[in-house]
């Protein structure tokens, strides 16, 4: 069966004999009612534990869609129904009701449990078997129109965009930064008994410094109830609309500033900051436990300045350069990457805050000792993203040795290094300008935000997430799950008119439904937080942004190897909320909200 035929299916089961019984049936498999289908063979059970025959349809001829699936025993759908567990898969606590025949309806809750099951029979059934794992972790997803046959300058950060790291730099800078904050700033030697812990925190969460809340936002800047947490506790739902004034909304603008640094609410943006999350979780764990008074003030001043010292006393460059093949990932991708742009004539710079002995340490690791060859410029400790934003800094040149010049710079030439500086003279100096360069990196705001937004250039967002992240959403159990909860909101939307008690009672039975499958599918992605492109419906404030400032967002760079370079990215089309979703872009995101003309008629 084709996706356009089992969207069309699910559309019309949401959204026909919403309120009218007098409207045309159920859709059919072959010509067979999936209502008749079901309903003979045996009695199902009622709601309330009786035997009893009802319907809500009548014998007419559906003028839906004819699907393609073989026509199924009436005993078989019977018994497979109701053989089923409670609730949809991996949800318990809500009875999968069978009220489908062929009589008058009993009463309202019979018709709802009837509309119930045949949507989520369709659900269940009727979805092409992997549906949703068409998705692979190499593609390179657009956010806005890009043709590479446009695009003569490729421009990359190096940290997490040249070079990926292991899962093992997190640990590392983790420890040290606790043992700082015990040695350093003389915090409880106690704080040393908690060891990193690899899955707890994501890229893109909230943190109130004042109220010590680690959390997830969405694009509205409303916390996502159920990922707020003080320390390695969460926080109940109750006890956050106290906290913020009975309002689950958090004034981004005024709190947090542009780059999400504070001064009330700071923005973890890169993956850097992992570590730091749970430090600082951790750290108000233990004052917590232990009913020791402090101020979350001074702890999440203490501890950022710790995860710098790591940065500043060049501990993570030592550790890396000590031992590259723990810590560098695929080296060998970049080069294959680097190689291919020049082989088509492209020219290729580097922009990085990192220092130049490191840089060559790790390229050369990667990619071999004549790595500069590749790049037309190459300037480190950039200092972004104030790079982007001010002429102030002038570029310097380093010699063999790495020590400064002290010419003044008329000119980039290529085999040299340059430090320092600013994009504004990097204009001047080269003539790069607009959407004929496209820039790399991970982090949204001091690598493509000032680009994007000030200066024209296309950027490209390195997201490597999205390898772990895609895996979920390309399982059975995601694609199942999602798309009825999905189904189930839009079947309680277009009967929400039924008001009655015992429709009620339906209701918050699929209410409590809904809310165990919104949580399933959060902790498929990560227990405490869940995806960091979501919180439940809506993107995640970090994925507004991601959609904002990248033209293109891929795992790595090596994704740039699947394709062609004239190759043209489209970004989808999926429909606004006013708009009906006329495209088959919509089967896992459940757009399924076109109520047919006799329908639409009763709108005023």
């Amino acid at each position: 069966m084709s996706f356009k035929q089992v969207s069309t299916s699910l559309s019309r089961t949401i959204w026909t004999t919403g309120g009218k019984r007098n409207l045309a049936g159920p859709p059919k498999l072959n010509g067979v009612s999936l209502t008749r289908a079901m309903s003979t063979g045996r009695l199902l059970q009622s709601h309330d534990g009786t035997k009893e025959q009802t319907s809500y349809l009548s014998e007419a001829s559906s003028d839906g869609p004819q699907c393609s699936q073989p026509t199924l025993g009436a005993s078989t759908a019977a018994r497979q129904l109701s053989e089923e567990p409670a609730g949809a898969s991996g949800v318990t606590g809500v009875r999968r009701q069978s009220f489908t025949t062929n009589a008058a309806p009993v009463d309202q809750k019979s018709y709802l449990w009837a509309r119930y099951t045949d949507l989520r029979r369709m659900v269940h059934e009727l979805i092409p078997p992997g549906a949703c794992k068409s998705l692979n972790s190499s593609t390179i997803y657009a956010n806005n129109e890009v043709s590479l046959a446009e695009v003569d300058i490729y421009g990359f950060d190096y940290d997490y965009t040249l070079a990926l790291y292991s899962n093992a730099l997190n640990t590392m800078i983790y420890n040290t930064a606790r043992d700082f904050l015990v040695e350093h700033f003389k915090y409880p030697a106690g704080i040393l008994n908690y060891d990193y812990i690899p899955n707890f925190a994501t890229r893109g969460l909230h943190y109130d410094i004042q109220k010590g809340l680690l959390m997830k936002i969405d694009a509205f800047h409303y916390i996502q109830a159920g990922t707020v947490y003080r320390g390695l506790q969460p926080v109940p739902d109750e006890e956050i609309l106290q906290l913020y004034g009975g309002t689950y909304h958090i004034p981004l603008q005024q709190d947090s500033g542009f780059y999400g640094k504070g001064p009330k609410v700071k923005q973890f943006m890169d993956i850097f900051s992992i570590p730091e999350m749970t430090l600082l979780a951790v750290a108000n764990d233990f004052f917590i436990t232990n009913d020791i008074d402090y101020d979350p003030v001074h702890l999440s001043k203490d501890v950022s300045e710790a995860i710098g010292m790591v940065h500043l006393k060049g501990l993570m460059y030592k550790w890396i350069m000590e031992d590259l093949d723990k810590y560098i990932l695929r080296g060998e991708e970049t080069e294959a990457v680097l190689h291919r742009l020049v082989s088509h004539g492209k020219k290729l710079f580097l922009i990085t805050n990192s220092p130049f002995s490191f840089v060559d340490k790790g390229m050369t690791h990667m990619v071999g000792k004549k790595w500069r060859d590749f790049f037309d410029v190459i300037i480190v400790q950039a200092d972004k993203p104030h790079f982007f934003t001010n002429c102030i800094k002038p570029f310097r040149r380093l010699d063999g040795n790495g020590d400064l010049r002290w010419e003044k710079i008329s000119s980039l030439d290529k085999g040299h290094i340059y430090k320092q500086g600013n994009l504004f003279d990097f204009l001047r100096l080269t003539g790069w300008r607009g959407s004929k360069v496209l820039y790399f990196g991970d982090h949204l705001y001091s690598d493509l935000a000032d680009l994007m937004l000030q200066h024209g250039w296309r950027t490209a967002a390195i997201v490597p997430e999205l390898e772990d992240e895609t895996k979920v959403v390309s399982t059975e159990r995601y694609a199942l799950s999602l798309t009825w909860l999905q189904a189930l909101t839009g079947l309680m939307e277009r009967l929400q008119i039924h008001r009655d008690a015992r429709s009620k009672q339906v209701f918050e039975e699929w209410q409590q439904e809904r809310e165990e499958l919104t949580v399933m599918t959060k902790n498929l992605f990560n227990p405490q937080f869940g995806s960091i492109f979501r919180t439940c419906h809506n993107p995640t404030y970090f994925s507004r942004r991601l959609s904002r400032f990248s033209d293109v967002y891929m795992a790595s760079i090596s994704c740039l190897l699947n394709y062609d370079l004239s190759y043209t990215f489209y970004p989808r089309r999926t429909p606004l909320q006013h708009e009906a979703p006329l495209w088959m872009d919509q089967l896992c995101t459940g757009c399924l909200k076109t109520p047919f003309l006799e329908e639409m008629s009763q709108i005023r």
